[in-house]
């Protein structure tokens, strides 16, 4: 009895979870489980709660519905593909989509999308495909490729934007040394893009062989500011970017226990990033003083012997990288640590280094007829006035440009 009764409990509970949501039709797999619910009715206002746990497929189209409230979709674990095209959707909470780690695809286009919640992401790790066609998206900031790199179908066609970051083109078209590239399809058609160095890359490097990067339509249309007529873009803006061009290698040879600023100029557009390469903590300071040039120093003060070697300078923008190698030679430097000692005249037992006048009396001792004289500091010429029965002797000294006699 007991048993029958909680039987129909349960049948009841699972008939609830498992039941369609008014105005949808669901499609169920030979197993019973929802395999598709889908939502077209143009007076739905607002997401369906009851949908069933197990469904692998929603789509909510064409209805009424203007917001995505947090943790809409949290009770759909399993589900791999959400679509919620042509809707009135203005605004999508970043914890919209918390728990579906199952999703793979998900696409909003038709909306009224000014913003994009791209952190998201975040809960939705295995998303290969996103669409946003279609919106009122009008920037693509540069933290959204952060949350991109497993995005290998993106469609932002027929939006608002006009600048893709670096970020992007970073993402996009990693270095060789970041490894192998993932292939992307992208859909950047149908926006105002201004004419600028990142759009012509990107134009560039997805036509190049073996590109990374296959867009849904090569002809771009963009205009070269706001407000003004578009253009077809061609191979004529590719122009725009500029390689790094960075000073020449350099060897300096400095001395042991000195300070040294090692400098590294680049030029370059967009305005290269410089980067010094040596496995040590040393004071950097670097400054762009107008758009294309940028200059970077390294400090070394109290050079060792293990300050010298190989000091890379690295000048990276997106139309490719340079290097300059700067060789640092620290010698040693021998020096005496006593000074060499002075020689003096002479011309007694004692010598003393203060000149005396004569005495008013006329008469000089033996002892005031002692002198020394510095050779090394002042230029001596010495004559002999006169003889008399008490010797005077007068010395002329020479410096900076008058006579003094003492």
């Amino acid at each position: 009895m007991y048993l029958l009764l909680l039987f129909q409990i349960l049948q009841s509970v699972l008939r609830e979870l498992y039941a369609c949501p008014i105005s949808c039709s669901c499609t169920y797999d030979g197993t019973g489980l929802s395999e598709l619910v889908q939502c077209s009715d143009s007076k739905m206002s607002s997401v369906p709660i009851n949908v069933p746990s197990d469904t692998v497929r929603l789509r909510l189209e064409k209805t009424q519905i203007s917001r995505v409230p947090r943790a809409a979709f949290y009770n759909l674990s399993e589900l791999r593909f959400l679509w919620l095209t042509y809707n009135s959707i203005t605004t999508v909470h970043p914890s919209s989509f918390v728990n579906l780690k199952a999703l793979r695809e998900l696409r909003l286009d038709g909306n009224f999308l000014a913003s994009f919640p791209w952190e998201g992401l975040r809960d939705m790790p295995r998303l290969q495909t996103l669409g946003l066609h279609n919106n009122r998206l009008s920037s693509l900031p540069a933290h959204a490729s952060v949350f991109l790199p497993n995005i290998t179908y993106l469609d932002l066609s027929s939006n608002r934007l006009t600048t893709l970051p670096l970020e992007m083109l970073d993402l996009w078209f990693p270095l060789l040394d970041k490894g192998q590239a993932q292939r992307r399809i992208l859909g950047l058609q149908d926006n105002p893009w201004i004419c600028d160095c990142q759009i012509s890359m990107l134009m560039s490097l997805s036509m190049s062989l073996g590109s990374p990067v296959v867009l849904m339509d090569q002809l771009l249309i963009c205009s070269r500011a706001v407000g003004q007529s578009t253009i077809l873009l061609t191979p004529v803006q590719f122009s725009h970017c500029m390689r790094p061009s960075i000073q020449p290698a350099a060897t300096r040879v400095s001395p042991l226990g000195s300070n040294v600023i090692l400098r590294c100029d680049a030029t370059g557009y967009p305005t290269p990033a410089l980067a010094w390469i040596k496995t040590s903590a040393y004071t950097v300071m670097q400054d762009s003083p107008r758009v294309g040039v940028r200059w970077s120093i390294i400090i070394l003060n109290g050079l060792s012997y293990e300050d010298a070697g190989e000091y890379r300078c690295q000048a990276r923008n997106m139309a490719g990288i340079s290097e300059a190698l700067i060789k640092l030679k620290v010698v040693g430097v021998t020096s005496s640590s006593h000074l060499p000692k002075r020689k003096s005249v002479k011309t007694g037992a004692k010598a003393s280094s203060k000149y005396r006048r004569p005495s008013k009396a006329g008469s000089l001792s033996v002892k005031d007829q002692q002198v020394r004289t510095n050779v090394t500091s002042s230029y001596l010429n010495r004559e002999q006035l006169q003889s008399q029965t008490n010797t005077h002797m007068h010395i002329v000294i020479r410096q900076t440009g008058h006579n003094k006699c003492v």
